[in-house]
């Protein structure tokens, strides 16, 4: 049996350029950080006293003879990307509900890579995990996403990605002290607005002409630039903030979708309360809301959307993990084939050295 960790993430700046429709042309920049808020897949090889041979438990229950017969796509596209076909189950568990902006398709595709691949004695780096799943999620499922959620998840920490326009990435962890990391985090706030929606529809809604969309694309690029810029800096953490502020402002403009009437309500009520900036987290449209509030201010914000879940959180810098592995009985006959083959030379050698023992 193999368990799989895999962080959801919080975008600060740069969301829209992390599009291979952008950055194949322009290039794209993100600040993006895992937080410790996890999706959890438990898989094993399934025993076969079952009529089904394979089951995946997750909103719903899908069990069937063959991929064919599941009906999550992500967990076809990745059983089919592997080649396994049958004799497998999986659980999923998730601290964060689907469908609110922080990811979670993602860390469910790069924590069921990470996980199955685990399941057949294999080992995959992070950007392995980050390529595929960019692979699996935008060649494979067609869907309207971007890139930095698998390299964010995959990779874990506060980082700096950059794509390039070969199609490629890089991931530069934010080499800032402890207590700048410290002050930023215990600036954040996370509510859950309780608005669902899809990424990929919102994001339809802007990413098919985004030629049109240079200036703002642009600007969010460069607030990139002038957040890391800020962190590097002795000044005043607040700044940040108001670059959070601008940015939204900005993303707003990309689409009649990325925000609504609800959304913009509880936002003003949040400035008036004190916060001085913040955004919803993904593409928009519902979701968490990620304000920043200087920690005086912070009750205050909170009695002003009490009608709204407060999510405390902190940075986490470990990435997609194998938390559990238990080696298991494998029930094929090419398995107890080869652990018969894998055993026997031990015995043999056990034999060998209570002889040993014997004459010495």
């Amino acid at each position: 049996m193999i368990i799989s960790r895999t962080p959801f993430r919080i975008s600060f700046f740069g969301g829209g350029t992390d599009y291979p429709a952008w950055y194949r042309k322009h290039g794209g920049s993100v600040l993006v950080t895992s937080i410790d808020k996890y999706c959890y897949l438990t898989c094993r090889h399934l025993p076969p006293f079952f009529e089904h041979k394979i089951r995946v438990v997750y909103s719903k229950i899908d069990h069937g003879q063959t991929v064919d017969d599941i009906g999550h796509p992500a967990v076809r596209a990745v059983m089919r990307h592997l080649q396994l076909d049958h004799g497998i189950e999986i659980h999923h568990d998730g601290d964060l509900p689907a469908r609110s902006g922080m990811g979670s398709s993602s860390s469910f595709t790069v924590g069921l890579l990470h996980a199955l691949y685990a399941l057949k004695g294999q080992m995959p780096c992070k950007r392995q995990l980050a390529e595929e799943a960019i692979i699996i999620e935008q060649e494979k499922l067609k869907e309207t996403v971007g890139s930095q959620d698998q390299a964010s998840t995959a990779y874990g920490g506060l980082n700096h990605i950059t794509f390039l326009q070969n199609g490629s990435f890089t991931v530069t962890p934010i080499t800032v002290p402890n207590v700048r990391v410290h002050e930023l985090n215990s600036h954040l706030m996370l509510f859950y607005t309780g608005i669902k929606r899809t990424a990929s529809n919102v994001a339809d809604s802007f990413v098919h002409n985004l030629e049109s969309r240079k200036r703002q694309l642009r600007i969010m690029k460069d607030l990139v630039d002038e957040s890391i810029a800020l962190l590097n800096s002795p000044d005043d953490i607040c700044g940040f903030g108001e670059l959070l502020n601008e940015a939204w402002e900005v993303k707003r403009k990309l689409s009649t979708k990325v925000s609504n009437v609800e959304v913009d309500e509880l936002y003003d009520a949040a400035l008036s309360a004190g916060a001085l900036g913040g955004k919803l987290t993904g593409a928009g449209g519902g979701g968490f809301l990620l304000l920043f509030v200087p920690p005086d201010r912070q009750t205050k914000v909170r009695e002003q959307l009490n009608k709204l879940i407060h999510v405390p959180f902190q940075f986490e810098f470990s990435g997609s993990q194998i938390i559990f592995l238990d080696p298991e009985r494998d029930y094929s006959l090419q398995a107890i084939d080869r652990e018969k083959r894998t055993i026997e030379p031990f015995k043999e050698l056990e034999v060998q050295q209570k002889e040993i023992a014997v004459i010495a």
